[in-house]
């Protein structure tokens, strides 16, 4: 979906487009795509990187309309007094939320993460699930993660699809997925399950 891989049958199709003959330019405004690994100079300013998320509208030329939706991706993540700041001089946290600014800032429908709590802490993790979760929720995206934390998926997501081998396995609301026959298949251990607070938490460190 995000062509970082091309299918070795068949066509992948993405909101009715063929993802692998429609134009980078015209599925950039309709999928936005943050990768596991990003690859920007550590000298741009958090207002540099955001404004990244508007080069398939503007191509570099940005105007005051891109300018409006660049402070209002900073001003959802809380990043205005940081916008100046360089990207070397932030903690890993406010960095990836910079990164996600920037995506938002795309403003696409459709949103493919892959391992945005990637170097989190526990802290900065709760804090990027629960931004998400209001971006789905109050922007109206369609946010889509690649995620390990069988836990982080429970609490935040409406839908799992779980995948072992390259194949999909399961798939369902967080409460079909956190059963533990589901889960010690697809993660090879033992795994019990506890309810808190109306959540389904999985403990599998003993």
């Amino acid at each position: 979906m995000s062509r970082l891989l091309t299918p070795d049958l068949g066509r992948v199709q993405f909101n009715g487009l063929d993802v692998a003959k429609t134009s980078g330019d015209k599925l950039a405004t309709i999928l936005s795509v943050l990768r596991q690994e990003n690859h920007f100079t550590s000298r741009l300013t958090v207002s540099d990187l955001v404004g990244f998320g508007r080069y398939p509208y503007s191509k570099g030329r940005l105007n005051e309309n891109d300018r409006q939706y660049i402070d209002a991706a900073m001003e959802f993540l809380n990043l205005m007094p940081l916008k100046d700041r360089y990207l070397d001089e932030l903690s890993g946290g406010q960095r990836q939320r910079a990164y996600v600014a920037m995506v938002l800032c795309q403003d696409t429908k459709y949103i493919l993460l892959d391992e945005p709590l990637n170097n989190l802490d526990m802290k900065h993790c709760v804090a990027m699930m629960k931004q998400l979760r209001r971006a789905a929720d109050e922007l109206k995206k369609t946010i889509i993660l690649v995620i390990h934390d069988i836990n982080f998926a429970s609490a935040y997501s409406d839908h799992i699809i779980a995948m072992k081998d390259g194949a999909v396995i399961y798939r369902g609301a967080p409460e079909e997925i956190m059963q533990p026959d589901i889960l010690e298949e697809i993660f090879d251990i033992k795994i019990r399950i506890e309810k808190v607070q109306d959540q389904h938490i999985a403990v599998y460190y003993r």
